[in-house]
């Protein structure tokens, strides 16, 4: 299997997320249940990565796996 992230979508998922929750986020692109982790990096040198947001509210989390400011979309999708 490859050790490149996929583009699981070419712009940002918009979710809801809660305050104080965890979540994993998928970093290979690869996951069913993307913007998270399903287990879909085995056998790549990728592992999710764990973040608990701050606040509830909706966020624009990464589906390009090319941002600079994981888990969160910083626009990289747009120069792709």
């Amino acid at each position: 299997m490859s050790d490149e992230a996929v583009v699981a979508q070419t712009g940002p998922y918009q979710v809801d997320l809660t305050e104080g929750q965890e979540y994993w986020y998928c970093r290979c692109g690869r996951s069913k249940t993307q913007p998270f982790c399903d287990g879909s990096h085995e056998g790549t040198s990728f592992e999710p990565m764990r973040f608990v947001p701050d606040h509830t509210g909706t966020f624009n989390l990464c589906g390009c796996k090319a941002t600079d400011d994981e888990p969160y979309c910083d626009g990289t999708h747009n120069v792709l």
